[in-house]
């Protein structure tokens, strides 16, 4: 059986005839478990409560010095917190102590009018009253101080729609206090409009009214302070039931938007510009091509794609650094905006990539307009650091619908075009035509098969013989490479080298070239051949690679083969491009034994003092002067000029191209050291090549 726990009473009573009446009922309490202590003043209890808890203050409102008994209840709650308290009234005092149950009496008896089993009821009631309140007080606390703590505005309105609760976040982006709003329309602090159109957003709770779901605000809502500060605000309406069910009022729950949508839609802006110029990029870019294309097939009418490629930014990038190139680009962009109109669009499609998107093209011309505005504007040497920098471009065109009819097609043929105008010169810019299209879908065929031509053993080596002109005798051998396919037989270098510079390919390409002739001059010294210097072609791509040095020792390693008896060949334009970062490589290259040559020397855009600085042992007269010495007398000049300054640096001079016994005997007697040519003989096999060797010997 369970214990059942004894609950104290004070009785706070003056007459002793009603205390005795009061322990008499207690005697008789029947089931109830209650422990009387009687006090005869509000004084001596709150001496016992400071002592003693109690569940129950009985309390004869008699005992109250003031008419009112508030005074002593208040006393009361504070010397007995937890406790309930039962107030005994005369009758002509219930009224009293009717209203003493709004101050947190939890009920009252009338004297003379109630039994031990009433007082006992009375008293269980209370306890469980006071019990209730203070739970609902609890949790009334906790959801308050929840609604205060939250990161969210909240406001409560009654059915009426009149503000019943503000949370601080709601005062501060109102700027209206709890105090201030209470009982007033919710609108009259609560100032929402439509961002979008301007006008003045209804009462959001006025939505709820017959329903239980919750609602929300207007997309694109803007609240204004009382202040005038305004911020976008996101919410949720709700109504508050009653346990019928039945609306009471609602709740509006909003947050401060505005950094959130700040951050979006600059998230959304750099998912669609260039980060560094800020113009449109690829995404946005084919997103408006596509929208041209709609419009321009409804209304029957053109559209241009201008595709830019700048000429030798790399070169600047390179040499002045990425910070430069960036403000370059920059400046770059902006002269492009200023050579279109409002509805074209200006793209950096990535690099130096730069695409003009025109509409409303009356006619093709049009467009070729707007590309010499553009060639005139880059043109105009670029202010940047206090330097000037001059940059061209070359533009390829396509205009819909006559090259494309759609955005795919018409930015590849406009890339198509770019090329060729780079082809052509550079500077200019040219119209897209399908044998353009041929020539690109060509250039990528060959491009397919040289990827497989290595592994299918189709390249092979030859070697062109360099003779000594005073003695005849042969002094060197230059490999070159020959590409024999099995559909298109043999391919001309001239058709397939192109291809492989600009896809990277002629770096594996490069590096087999690379062992393949050093292991033949290996083999032709240990045959016992008269030592010769092999001469290879190395792209200014390969030359400027990281691996290029470490690659070239690696492979004169595994061969055998004497760094003296290799000469590296580098175009001039190869050189002098980057001829600052070169020089380590050439001084290296030096060092080992290796010899270099400046090839093509006279077409490029050297000058002396670079030339004085680059660690070369050759230079090779361009075969396009040596076979105009007897037609151009102008030619003719240059050859003698590249010879005395050959001379004049004590550099070896190799001439190219010889063909007739005039140019021979002209460079004899320009004191040219070296030749090659079809006077002498074409490139051959190996096995060739080492029987015009034996034939010198016999």
């Amino acid at each position: 059986m369970s214990r059942i726990q004894v609950k104290n009473v004070l009785l706070v009573e003056d007459d002793p005839e009603q205390a005795r009446l009061i322990r008499e009922m207690f005697n008789d309490q029947g089931s109830y478990s209650f422990k009387l202590t009687h006090v005869k003043s509000v004084t001596d209890a709150e001496a016992y409560l400071q002592r003693q808890t109690v569940a129950v203050l009985l309390l004869d409102l008699s005992c109250c010095p003031d008419a009112s008994g508030f005074e002593v209840i208040l006393r009361a709650h504070a010397a007995a917190r937890g406790a309930s308290i039962v107030l005994l009234s005369d009758l002509e005092d219930e009224a009293i102590a009717m209203r003493t149950m709004e101050r947190g009496v939890q009920d009252y008896l009338i004297k003379g009018q109630f039994e031990p089993r009433e007082l006992m009821r009375a008293m269980r009631n209370s306890i469980a009253r006071k019990i209730l309140e203070e739970t609902l007080f609890n949790e009334k606390s906790r959801a308050q101080i929840t609604l205060e703590c939250i990161g969210d505005a909240v406001i409560c309105t009654d059915i009426a729609g009149n503000i019943s609760f503000l949370n601080l976040v709601a005062e501060r982006m109102t700027g209206c206090s709890l105090k201030e709003a209470a009982g007033l329309p919710l609108l009259d602090s609560f100032h929402i409009m439509n961002a979008s159109t301007g006008e003045i957003a209804a009462d959001p709770t006025t939505r709820l009214i017959g329903h239980s779901r919750i609602n929300h605000l207007p997309v694109n809502c803007i609240l204004t302070s009382r202040d005038g500060h305004q911020v976008f605000i996101e919410d949720s309406v709700a109504p508050i039931l009653d346990g019928s069910g039945l609306s009471t009022g609602s709740v509006l729950v909003f947050r401060d938007v505005t950094a959130a949508r700040a951050l979006a839609e600059q998230i959304s802006h750099l998912a669609e510009h260039d980060s560094l110029t800020g113009l449109p990029n690829r995404l946005l870019l084919n997103d408006r091509l596509d929208q041209a294309i709609a419009q321009a097939g409804r209304k029957g009418s053109l559209l241009a794609i201008l595709f830019l490629d700048l000429d030798n930014f790399k070169h600047i990038n390179d040499s002045l650094g990425h910070p430069t190139g960036d403000k370059l680009l920059k400046s770059v962009a902006q002269r492009l905006q200023a050579c279109v109109r409002t509805p074209d669009t200006v793209s950096r499609q990535g690099g130096d990539e730069f695409v003009l998107l025109l509409q409303e093209v009356q006619h093709a011309e049009d467009a070729a307009i707007t590309a010499r505005r553009v060639l005139k504007a880059m043109k105009e040497a670029h202010t940047i650091e206090g330097r000037e920098l001059h940059v061209t471009t070359s533009i390829g065109i396509s205009v819909y619908p006559d090259d494309g009819m759609d955005a795919a097609t018409l930015m590849k043929n406009a890339d198509t075009a770019m090329y060729q105008a780079k082809e052509s010169g550079r500077q200019v810019f040219k119209f897209f035509k399908q044998e353009m299209n041929d020539k690109a879908v060509e250039r990528q065929s060959i491009e397919e098969d040289l990827r497989r031509a290595l592994e299918r053993n189709e390249l092979t080596v030859h070697y062109q013989p360099i003779f000594n002109l005073k003695s005849g005798i042969i002094t060197g051998a230059e490999a070159l490479l020959r590409w024999t396919h099995p559909n298109r037989g043999s391919v001309v270098p001239a058709l397939f080298i192109p291809v492989a510079e600009d896809s990277g390919l002629i770096l594996p390409i490069g590096e087999w070239v690379l062992r393949k002739a050093c292991t033949q001059a290996r083999t032709w010294a240990d045959a016992g051949l008269r030592p010769i210097r092999m001469s290879v072609n190395v792209s200014a791509l390969q030359f400027r690679s990281e691996d290029f040095l470490k690659s070239l020792l690696t492979i004169l390693a595994d061969t055998g083969l004497e760094p003296e008896s290799l000469n590296i060949e580098v175009t001039e334009s190869g050189l002098m491009e980057r001829a600052k970062l070169g020089i380590p490589i050439l001084q290296s290259l030096r060092e080992r034994g290796v010899q270099v040559a400046v090839d093509d020397f006279g077409t490029g855009y050297s000058s002396l003092s670079y030339l004085r600085m680059l660690d070369v042992d050759t230079l090779k007269i361009d075969q396009s002067f040596v076979r105009a010495i007897t037609t151009s007398p102008d030619d003719t000049s240059i050859v003698s000029a590249i010879i005395s300054i050959g001379r004049s640096l004590k550099l070896r001079l190799i001439a190219e191209g010889i063909e007739s016994s005039t140019d021979l005997a002209f460079l004899k007697a320009s004191h040219c050291d070296e030749g090659q040519g079809y006077l002498f003989g074409r490139p051959v096999s190996a096995e060739q090549f080492a029987h015009l060797q034996k034939m010198q010997v016999n």
